[in-house]
């Protein structure tokens, strides 16, 4: 009885290690953004995400384990020829990721590898349709170029390529030198035009300030005209109703017996300071043909005054 009961026993606990070991080989906990391939005897059986999963141990076995993560590759420094036939070195970053692992995992031997290869031929085929001036100009459209490409040729590989980073480009150093030459230039080309600008914005500057200096000092002139040509025709204005007025008192005196008299006294006067004066500038003395100078003078001018003093009466 008691080798049976240790048979029995013996039996119970190799029992429970065989389900303890077929448990532990059965259950398949597959980690966040990773995929578990399954074969079953040799062949595709399943693929396993992530979570609680389960398989026939000792039939089913994991073939690959495969990242389904976001992947950085560094792509090698190589040598590429532009479309003008100037030779670079160049290489850059690929971002990629495992769409579906059962492609990835049959469709190629190994995709890391082949999208590697994959991203260096298309970048320098890509390279190859651009000139060197352009291949710095436009990257971005070089690696959106490249990206497209990739992608198009890694279909059946279940890759999915994200963005490619071209980080470097480096031109032979004879290359450099002229670049450098010519940015030289254009730099100077640049300063050189912009200090003709700013001589020419100071000249037209003071241009514009003396056209409205002239401006104002001929306003000014005008001005000053103007005021001096109203001055003028005032004073002009003053005099002749000044000489009215004392014509207009000679004329009202003048018909007076008083008046009369003073103009015969003034006439006479007048008369013998201009023959004073003939005498002092001639030796030729020229005598009236009546009497006395001076009377004869004053009777012409009463004459006159009595003439002109009828005709304002009538």
């Amino acid at each position: 009885m008691e080798l049976l009961f240790d048979y029995i026993l013996t039996v119970e606990v190799a029992i429970i290690i065989l389900v303890l070991v077929f448990l532990k080989n059965s259950i398949k906990f597959v980690p966040q953004n990773r995929a578990f391939i399954i074969e079953r005897f040799g062949k595709f059986q399943s693929t396993k995400e992530a979570g609680l999963n389960f398989i026939l141990p000792f039939i089913d076995k994991v073939s690959a384990n495969r990242s389904l993560k976001e992947q950085a590759v560094n792509i090698p420094e190589q040598s590429a020829i532009t479309r003008d036939n100037i030779s670079l070195m160049v290489d850059g970053v690929l971002y990629f990721r495992v769409l579906d692992p059962y492609k990835a995992t049959y469709g190629v031997e190994d995709y890391i590898f082949a999208v590697t290869q994959l991203a260096q031929t298309t970048m320098r085929s890509e390279l190859g349709k651009m000139e060197l001036d352009k291949t710095f100009e436009e990257r971005d459209i070089l690696n959106i170029n490249i990206v497209s490409a990739i992608n198009a040729a890694a279909v059946p590989w279940g890759i999915q390529v994200m963005r490619y980073e071209i980080k470097d480009i480096i031109p032979p150093p004879s290359i450099m030198e002229a670049m450098e030459a010519q940015m030289k230039a254009e730099r100077v080309k640049r300063a050189q035009i912009l200090e003709s600008e700013g001589d020419r914005q100071a000249a037209i500057n003071r241009a514009e300030g003396q056209k409205a200096s002239v401006v104002l000092a001929a306003e000014g002139d005008k001005a000053e005209q103007i005021l001096r040509a109203q001055g003028e025709a005032e004073a002009i204005i003053a005099v002749a109703n000044a000489q009215a007025e004392a014509i207009n008192k000679i004329g009202v005196e003048a018909n007076t017996e008083s008046g009369q008299k003073a103009i015969q006294l003034d006439l006479a006067t007048k008369a013998i300071a201009a023959k004073q004066a003939i005498a002092k500038e001639s030796s030729v003395v020229l005598l009236p043909d009546g009497g006395t100078e001076a009377a004869a003078m004053v009777a012409q001018a009463t004459s006159i005054i009595h003439a002109l003093s009828k005709n304002k009466g009538m």
